[in-house]
C-alpha cells in the first residue's frame, strides 16, 4: 500500500507540473540542467522557462553558459542532469541530436548563415524535404511565396539567395524553421552583422511570429535591442542562474550589474581612467597615409595617427571603415597613394611588411581571419611573433609557455590551460587571445577592428580600459566599433565615413552622437571638417 501511495503521489506531482505549464502557456521548461567538461562546470542547476508568443532574452557574459544551454537544448551537447519539458508532451523529452530538437519543434538560426547562397530562396527553405513533395517545383515555389508573404519577408521563391541582404537571408532561415512547425525558435546573435534598417525588419518578423504564438529565445549582446523587442530576460553568470525578470522590472543598469555580479558605474566616465601620453614625442605623427586606395573599392583617403593617440573610423555598415584599415595594413591590395612612418615613405603591400614596420591588426571577423581554431591558446598567442622571427628560427617550447602564461594572466583569459584548443573558448576570451598575439609583438601602432563585437559587457570594459592604458604608455591605436557610444568613450578623434569615402573628421567638443550622425548624413559636414 505504501508503494501504491508513492506512485500516486509521483503521478499527481507530474500531472500538476504539466497542468501548470499548460495554464501558463509554457512552451518550454528546462529544469535543473547540469553540464560539465573536463575541469569546467559549464552549467550548474540552470532553470529556463519560455512561454508561447514571448520573446525572451538570454543574457550573460561570455562564458556565463548561454551557448552551452542552447547546445543542450538543441542536442549538440548531451546534458549531465536535468529535464526538458515541451508543450504537447506529457513527460520530459529526450534531445540527443539537432535532428531530435527539430523533430520536437525546436529550431535555431545562427549568426553565421548556414544556407546555400547559390540556390534559390525556395530551395533553401525546403532543402532536404522535397523528396516527399514529389519534386513539384511549381507547388514548392507557390508554397514558399505564400509563406514569405504571410511573414512579410521581402523575397521571392525563385530569387537566388545570394542576391538577398544578410537580414533577408536570416529571415529565410527563420521562414524555413517556421514551416517545420517550430514551437521554439532560437535566434543566436542574429543582428551582429546588420545595420539599423535591417534590424528593424528582423524585429518586425519576430513580432509577427510572436503574434502567431511562437516562443523566441533571443541571444544578443546589444542591450538596446533587448529593451526594444523582448518581454522577459533570463540572466546567467558563471554557469548558474541569476534570475528571470519581466523587462519592465529590470532597468539596464541593474541588468548589467546582474551580468557582472557587481555594480557598474556610468561607463561614460571610462575615458577619465586612462592617462594621457605626455612623452616628448607626443603629438608627432607615427603613420601618415596620403591618397591611399585599395582594390576593395574605397575612395582615395588621407589619414594620420599621432604618438599615444586613440582615433577611429566611424560610419554605417558598408561605409568603408574596415577597408581603410585593411589598406593601411596591406590586407587588401593597395593600388594608389603612399604611406609614411615617422615621415619616411614605406612600402606596405602585404601584412608582413606592416608587421615589420611595427603595425598590428586585430581583424573584424575573429573566426575567419583571427583564430586558428584547432591550435592551442599558446600557439595562437605566439603566431604573429613566430611569423616575424621566421619559421627557421622557432620559438622554444619553454619560451612559448612563458609568453602564453604571461599574457593569459595579463588579459585575464579564462581557459583551463595554455594547451586548450582556442575554438573551445568563449568569444570574448578568443578575442583576448588574438589581442595577446599582437601585444606580444610590441607594436608601435595597433589597429582594432570591432574588438568588442559579440562579447559581453564586462570584457568590453576590460578591452576599453586596456586601450586607454596602452595609449597612455605611448602606443598609437585606431579603434573601430559599430557602437557609437564605445567610440566616444575611447577615441579623441574620429574619421567619419560614408559610401566608402571620408566625409569629415571630428575631435574635441564635436565628438557627440548628433555630430557623428549629422556628418554621416551630410548635414554638418563643412563644420565638422573645420
Amino acid at each position: 500500500m505504501k508503494i501504491v501511495r508513492l506512485h500516486r503521489t509521483f503521478f499527481k506531482n507530474m500531472t500538476d507540473e504539466v497542468n501548470a505549464r499548460v495554464n501558463e502557456n509554457i512552451v518550454l521548461e528546462m529544469k535543473n540542467i547540469h553540464k560539465g567538461f573536463p575541469g569546467v562546470k559549464a552549467l550548474q542547476g540552470v532553470e529556463f522557462t519560455l512561454r508561447e508568443g514571448e520573446i525572451h532574452a538570454l543574457m550573460g557574459e561570455n562564458g556565463a553558459g548561454k551557448s552551452t544551454l542552447i547546445k543542450v537544448l538543441t542536442g549538440v551537447y548531451e546534458k549531465d542532469e536535468g529535464d526538458i519539458f515541451l508543450k504537447g508532451y506529457d513527460k520530459a523529452v529526450s534531445i540527443r541530436s539537432p535532428q531530435d530538437a527539430q523533430r520536437v519543434g525546436i529550431s535555431t538560426v545562427y549568426q553565421e548563415i548556414t544556407l546555400c547562397p547559390n540556390l534559390s530562396v525556395a530551395e533553401n527553405m525546403y532543402i532536404g524535404r522535397t523528396a516527399g513533395m514529389g519534386q513539384n517545383w511549381k507547388k514548392i515555389n507557390a508554397d514558399a511565396d505564400k509563406l514569405l508573404k504571410s511573414l512579410d519577408i521581402p523575397a521571392t521563391a525563385t530569387q537566388q539567395l545570394a542576391s538577398c541582404s544578410i537580414a533577408v537571408q536570416q529571415m529565410v532561415a527563420i521562414a524555413r524553421a517556421v514551416d517545420m512547425d517550430c514551437k521554439v525558435l532560437i535566434l543566436d546573435e542574429p543582428t551582429s552583422s546588420l545595420d539599423e534598417q535591417e534590424v528593424a525588419k528582423l524585429f518586425g518578423l519576430m513580432r509577427n511570429l510572436k503574434e502567431k504564438g511562437v516562443g523566441i529565445i533571443f541571444v544578443t549582446h546589444f542591450l538596446d535591442q533587448v529593451y526594444e523587442v523582448c518581454d522577459r530576460i533570463t540572466v546567467l553568470r558563471d554557469g548558474k542562474l541569476v534570475g528571470a525578470y519581466d523587462i519592465k522590472d529590470l532597468p539596464r543598469v541593474q541588468l548589467v550589474a546582474k551580468m557582472l555580479g557587481k555594480d557598474l558605474d556610468d561607463m561614460s566616465d571610462i575615458k577619465s581612467e586612462g592617462a594621457v601620453y605626455s612623452g616628448e614625442d607626443a603629438g608627432t605623427a607615427v603613420l601618415e597615409a596620403e591618397q591611399l586606395v585599395s582594390d576593395a573599392g574605397i575612395k582615395p583617403f588621407d589619414f594620420h595617427i599621432n604618438k599615444g593617440e586613440v582615433n577611429g573610423f566611424t560610419g554605417l555598415l558598408g561605409s568603408g571603415r574596415s577597408e581603410c584599415v585593411r589598406a593601411i595594413f596591406g590586407a587588401d591590395r593597395v593600388v594608389g597613394g603612399k604611406v609614411k612612418m615617422h615621415g619616411k615613405t614605406v612600402k606596405i603591400s602585404k601584412p608582413l611588411h606592416a608587421m615589420k614596420q611595427g603595425i598590428a591588426y586585430l581583424p573584424e571577423d575573429r573566426k575567419l581571419d583571427g583564430i586558428v581554431g584547432d591550435l592551442s591558446v599558446r600557439d595562437n598567442i605566439i603566431l604573429a611573433l613566430q611569423t616575424l622571427k621566421g619559421f627557421f628560427r622557432p620559438i622554444s617550447k619553454a619560451q612559448a609557455y612563458k609568453y602564453a602564461d604571461e599574457y593569459i594572466k595579463l588579459l585575464d583569459v579564462k581557459t583551463a590551460s595554455a594547451d586548450t584548443p582556442i575554438k573551445s573558448l568563449s568569444g570574448g576570451n578568443q578575442q583576448k587571445v588574438i589581442l595577446a598575439r599582437w601585444l606580444l609583438t610590441h607594436p608601435e601602432y595597433l589597429i582594432l577592428d570591432e574588438p568588442t563585437r559579440g562579447i559581453d559587457v564586462g570584457t568590453k570594459v576590460d578591452i576599453q580600459k586596456l586601450v586607454l592604458k596602452l595609449a597612455g604608455e605611448g602606443m598609437s591605436i585606431t579603434f573601430i566599433s559599430s557602437e557609437t557610444d564605445e567610440m566616444l568613450r575611447t577615441c579623441s578623434r574620429l574619421v567619419v565615413m560614408r559610401d566608402r569615402k571620408v566625409v569629415g573628421e571630428l575631435s574635441g567638443e564635436q565628438l557627440t552622437q548628433n555630430m557623428i550622425m549629422n556628418t554621416i548624413a551630410g548635414g554638418n559636414r563643412d563644420n565638422a571638417e573645420n
